[in-house]
Parts: C-alpha cells; sequence; structure tokens
C-alpha cells in the first residue's frame, strides 16, 4: 500500500503539487491523468525520491518514505518521462548497472533480460549505445531496466510515449498480469482510452491538485452521455470565455 498525505512540493511561489492525498491498494492500477504541469510527475518523483516534498508524508507498506528511503527504492522500479542520463552506455551495459543497484545475481540478470528482450523484440541492439536508438528504442531499453528486478511497484512516467502498438499491448499486459500477482502499477498518460483499458482506479490532477480520485466508470456515471474527452476537458481542461 502506498499513502500519500497531505503531500505539497513548492517551487518558490510556485505550488506544482497541493496536499495531495491518494492511497493506492496492492494489486491495482492507478493512472495519473492531467494536462502538462498539473503535477503528475511531481507526484512520481516525491515517489521514487527523485524530489523531496515541501510537506506531507509519502508512506509505503507502512513505512516513511522520509526514514526509509533505501529501503523503498528497493521494492519500486520507475521509467522517467525523460530517461537520458545514461545515452552513452550500451543497452547490456545499462541492464548490468540496473542489475547491480538491486542486487540481482548474473543468473537472474540473464533470465530476466532474455525473457524482457523477447517481449520487446530488442534482441538485435543490446551492445549498441543507447544514444544510437530511434525514441521508441529507448523507451524499450528504460523499460527492461525498470522491468528487471521484477520490483513489487512500477512506477512509469508517460510509458507508452514512443512506443510500437505490439510493444504498448505488450506493456499493457505486463501491467495487468503484475497487479493480477498483487502488486502496484502507478503509470502517467495523456491517453484516456489507455487508462479506460487498463486502471482500476484515475487520479486527474489540475495544477497541482487533486480533482477526482475513482473509477472511469463511476466517473461516466456522474456524466452520462457525456464522451469521457468531454468529461476529462470540462473538469481539466481551461474554460472557455464566454462571447
Amino acid at each position: 500500500m502506498i499513502e500519500f498525505k497531505n503531500v505539497s512540493k513548492s517551487y518558490g511561489s510556485i505550488k506544482a503539487l497541493k496536499n495531495l492525498n491518494i492511497t493506492i491498494n496492492n494489486g491495482e492500477i492507478l493512472g495519473l491523468i492531467g494536462h502538462n504541469g498539473a503535477g503528475k510527475s511531481t507526484a512520481i518523483k516525491s515517489l521514487v525520491s527523485v524530489i523531496k516534498p515541501t510537506e506531507g508524508e509519502i508512506r509505503v507498506d507502512g513505512l516513511s518514505l522520509k526514514e526509509n528511503r533505501v529501503a523503498i527504492k528497493k521494492k519500486i522500479g520507475y521509467v522517467s518521462d525523460s530517461p537520458d542520463l545514461f545515452l552513452r552506455l550500451s543497452a547490456m551495459d545499462y541492464w548490468d548497472f540496473i542489475a547491480g543497484a538491486y542486487g540481482l545475481s548474473d543468473a537472474d540478470k540473464e533470465k530476466r533480460v532474455k525473457e524482457l528482450l523477447k517481449i520487446f523484440d530488442l534482441e538485435d541492439a543490446v551492445f549498441q549505445p543507447i544514444e544510437s536508438f530511434s525514441h521508441g528504442m529507448r523507451q524499450k531499453v528504460f523499460l527492461i531496466g525498470a522491468l528487471l528486478a521484477n520490483p513489487d511497484i512500477w512506477v512509469l512516467d508517460e510509458p507508452m510515449t514512443g512506443l510500437d502498438p505490439q510493444a504498448a499491448f505488450d506493456l499493457k499486459e505486463l501491467m495487468r498480469k503484475h497487479a493480477g500477482e498483487g502488486h502496484t502499477v502507478i503509470f502517467s498518460t495523456h491517453v484516456l482510452e489507455v487508462a479506460e483499458q487498463i486502471c482500476d482506479r484515475i487520479a486527474i490532477l489540475k495544477k497541482g491538485e487533486l480533482i477526482y480520485l475513482g473509477t472511469i466508470q463511476a466517473l461516466k456515471e456522474m456524466h452520462p452521455e457525456q464522451s469521457l474527452e468531454r468529461i476529462y476537458l470540462d473538469m481539466a481542461g481551461r474554460k472557455e470565455e464566454n462571447r
């Protein structure tokens, strides 16, 4: 279980996240939805310890993130929205680095890499530098890295960006399987259809504030005879000026 308790993040006078309260259950896929700058990445980066909240508390399986940061990091596999720090490494060198960070044995790493390479169809490029890859291929490399140790919690920031249809389908299947085994998946997306397909619940953010938390079905029942796109834009989009 993951708990955000009154979590806020400020940058000077700008509040990127405002008193976020969410409980994410084991076995759940939670989708974070919102425009650019809504606070999705801020919430994610707070959970994975890329940034520290200004206020509030995050707890994972009853443990305070502030006091148990390293132990909680080992529970999490993370794909950033711009994972470009390791571009000069080959794909295999990057996975070796990740395997070492999680303490995987060589045998476990090789077995897991083989499984994921088959799924993401990347066998022919493992010794090439990541910087030579297309955006979609880079995304596959970093997804494999995040899933390599099969951690309990998958935190994926815009994971479908650049993926071909087969890879996107396979990733969604992996997400469903992981949640079905009692684990947790948190991902952000701009694509409402993807959220509708696989999320148990969604959290809609606007200007750093949580404006909806629940199932898509419940949201649609609150706004009958409207498309999901129209519902979302009425809630989170800009308000048109009266003319």
